[in-house]
């Protein structure tokens, strides 16, 4: 072949796409036979595979590709006459020829000569009898697909080959890589930002569509006002009848009868043909949008490829032995969510085996095969890809994290052995969290699980972790099978319009006052067997209660995973579908709102964010700010209670002090710090602030001095309760701007009541 056919790129790219293609076939065949050496299929398909790629590289005049398919494919035929039994020794050597085939038909990465080399003479030492009988103990590290691992600490007596790319040219993942097609199908290249424009523009062609429902509904109301006036003209007429009517008169009656029946016979002809295009427009809008939302579609697997190897790679290096079944390898996912979904997985999947599988030692002893399993399983439910990973491993060490909350300083001893399976999972979500006593190239880098969940939740989606002692772990994600269109229920909160997703919302339904009860002083209804809170939509997204509120409660029930509340809202607008419009950024993250949409005519909708909304609730329930949802019919209106703010890092001393104000009938809420008292202070209207003085973030000192220069809030009583009882802490506290220094030392109830009462007066206004 001449110079100038090798640089001709069309064949070159051809060569790289075989080879992708050809690559794959190879490593899911090579795994295989790891499992079972003699599987014929496999030995057949490895085979072929490897005899492509030689035909192939010689075409195209690429001898280094020559030269490692062959030599790969000599190791393969022996093994199909039986003359060589495959070890792992043979698999390690193959996959390592199957990334150097992919190296080699990579631009600019390819390997030099003397790799070439190395591999051809390592084949060569394999397929010989005499070799093998002493065994190869030159401990070098594999190559790892996609260039993501590297053993260390741990020496194989394999015989390898380091084929790392060298620096600056790492091998490209194969999910990111183009994509042969063996359908026979005609292939026309289109840029992401084309197919995404050509998506967002279907998706407005659908939402477009919608706006011809009230048309059409104004054309059927018009049609039925104007056969309500040709009624009445005839009854005119029958009237008119028993009187002597000129016939200009009677002319003008019958013209004014014939132009009624004309224009309502062409009414009725021009609703129907908008009724039957309206149909036509949505119809075929839903076609367009459906085919521009399959091109960006890809099957599950295209984020698959190579993970299968890299559990395999990584646990060779660790001395384990693991095994990954997939399933829903077809199920389709948006393009966008599915490179997103890469890193997550790869994560999940390097901590599977790095964290839960045992070494086969520990696994004999503890009664399960030596071959550790992880099962990844995709699926579609409810407009969401469901993906659950688990193992057989040995689960999660609860006192070990237990240890490590408290090493750490996350939690004080007495209060983290009381902490729940539960809420011990949720620590290991936490930034920099890690069981791990030293750091390796594997783990323990601080970079864990809430890598994993901040990129989830970019998604807007959600990850859980389960965990059985010895029986392994399960992690269950739910991420959207596209960010382009969300199914929502619009309801109005404080004369504005937001959208609830669908997929979030366990049901709608009505209370009338009577439904709702007080449970442990917080309003609940009963739903399913069960006591759901209620909380009220206007406080959590900051909207003044509406003035035309019904005595009928309107309520959104709301669930994720098992945290489920009830959210009060003034009015069901209806299900819609919604373009979803990302805002901008510079707006950084909104609380309780994930993204805007236009309604059908035009006007502007917020999408909550559940799971931010849910941690919302829970926050208001934590400090004891949660309001009261007025129930309309009572005849009973109560006097409004003073309102205390008590700012304290010690739960035990906030607590006291809740309860004893809470007694003696003070509406009381609470913060954790001096920025939690802030934020508080400048969000809600209270009659006094208690607060501390040593706290993090923010001390007491510098929350009383931002309060007294500030014009709403320099006039709020405030009392300082602290430890420190020399004169110099209490003068400064009372520099600061403090009415009223109390020690904590001397404290006792009647003390702090007392200096409350002397502030603010009794509980009612």
């Amino acid at each position: 072949m001449t110079p100038e056919q090798l640089r001709d790129s069309s064949l070159l790219e051809l060569f790289s796409l075989e080879a992708e293609a050809q690559t794959q076939v190879l490593s899911a065949g090579l795994l295989a036979l790891e499992r079972d050496p003699t599987q014929a299929d496999h030995l057949e398909s490895c085979m072929r595979a490897a005899h492509s790629l030689k035909g192939a590289a010689r075409i195209v005049g690429v001898d280094a590709g020559v030269s490692v398919a062959h030599v790969m494919e000599d190791c393969l035929v022996s093994a199909q006459e039986g003359h060589l039994y495959l070890r792992p020794e043979h698999i390690d050597a193959l996959l390592q020829g199957t990334d150097l085939l992919m190296r080699i038909a990579t631009p600019d990465n390819n390997p030099g000569p003397a790799d070439i080399e190395a591999y051809v003479a390592l084949m060569a030492r394999l397929l010989d009898p005499l070799a093998l009988a002493a065994p190869i103990s030159t401990p070098i590290a594999p190559f790892m697909a996609e260039d993501l691992l590297q053993a260390t600490g741990v020496e194989l007596t394999m015989p390898v080959l380091d084929v790392e790319p060298p620096t600056g040219a790492p091998v490209e993942p194969a999910s990111r890589a183009r994509r042969s097609t063996d359908t026979g199908e005609r292939v026309l290249r289109v840029t992401a930002e084309r197919l995404n424009s050509l998506l967002d523009l279907s998706s407005k062609s659908l939402v477009e569509t919608l706006r011809l429902k009230p048309h059409l509904a104004t054309m059927q109301r018009l049609k039925r006002l104007q056969n309500n006036g040709l009624r009445a003209l005839e009854n005119l007429n029958v009237q008119l009848k028993e009187h002597a009517l000129s016939l200009e008169a009677r002319e003008a009656l019958d013209a004014a009868r014939r132009l009624l029946a004309e224009s309502q016979q062409l009414l009725v002809e021009k609703n129907a043909e908008l009724d039957e295009f309206a149909w036509q427009a949505s119809q075929r809008a839903q076609v367009l949008y459906d085919t521009a939302l399959a091109c960006r579609m890809r099957p599950f697997a295209d984020v698959l490829s190579g993970q299968a190897r890299m559990v395999r790679d990584l646990g060779r290096s660790l001395g384990k032995q693991v095994r990954l079944e997939i399933e829903g390898e077809k199920t389709q996912v948006d393009r966008d969510v599915l490179e997103k979904l890469e890193a997550p997985l790869t994560h999940l999947l390097r901590n599977a085996v790095d964290h839960g599988i045992e070494s086969p030692e520990q696994r004999l002893l503890a009664g399960k095969p030596a071959e550790g399993l992880i099962r990844l399983r995709a699926s579609h439910q409810a407009g969401l890809l469901v993906l659950e990973l688990s193992d057989d491993g040995n689960g999660v060490d609860l006192e070990k994290v237990r240890r490590s909350i408290i090493e750490r300083q996350l939690s004080p001893a007495e209060t983290a052995a009381q902490l729940s399976e539960e809420e011990l999972l949720t620590f290991l979500f936490l930034p920099g969290f890690s069981l791990r006593d030293t750091v390796t190239e594997i783990s323990g880098r601080g970079v864990g699980l809430d890598a994993v969940q901040h990129m989830v939740r970019q998604l807007r989606g959600a990850v859980v972790l389960e965990q059985a002692v010895g029986e392994g772990s399960h992690f269950h994600l739910e991420v959207p099978l596209t960010l382009s269109v969300v199914r929502s229920l619009v309801v109005e909160v404080g004369d504005e319009a937001y959208a609830f997703p669908l997929a979030h919302i366990e049901r709608m339904c009505d209370l009338e006052p009577a439904d709702i009860v007080q449970v442990e002083g917080r309003q609940h209804f009963w739903y399913e067997g069960r006591h759901v809170g209620l909380v009220a939509a206007s406080q959590l997204l900051q909207r003044p209660v509406s003035a035309h509120s019904q005595q009928t409660l309107k309520v959104v029930v709301i669930r994720e995973r098992e945290a489920i509340y009830g959210v009060a809202v003034e009015r069901f607008i209806g299900e819609r579908t919604l373009v979803v419009l990302p805002l901008d950024e510079r707006l950084g993250k909104v609380q309780d709102i994930s993204a805007g949409a236009l309604l059908d005519d035009g006007s502007v909708v917020l999408i909550v964010d559940v799971e931010d909304m849910l941690r919302s609730v829970d926050k208001l329930l934590n400090t004891g700010r949660l309001e009261r949802i007025a129930r309309q019919g009572s005849q009973v209106v109560e006097a409004a209670r003073k309102r205390i703010l008590v700012v304290d890092d010690s739960l035990t001393v906030r607590e006291l002090q809740r309860k004893l104000l809470l007694n003696r009938g003070y509406d009381v809420a609470v913060a954790v710090d001096g920025m939690d008292g802030w934020n508080a202070l400048r969000s809600e209207d209270f009659d006094l602030l208690i607060t501390d003085i040593d706290m993090p973030r923010m001390d007491g000192i510098e929350l009383v001095s931002l309060l007294r220069r500030d014009n709403r809030l320099q006039s709020l009583p405030v009392m300082v309760v602290s430890y420190k009882d020399r004169e110099e802490d209490r003068r400064r506290g009372l520099d600061a701007g403090a009415d009223y220094y109390l020690a904590k030392a001397s404290f006792h109830d009647d003390a702090l009541l007392d200096a409350v009462v002397e502030l603010i007066g009794g509980a009612r206004a």
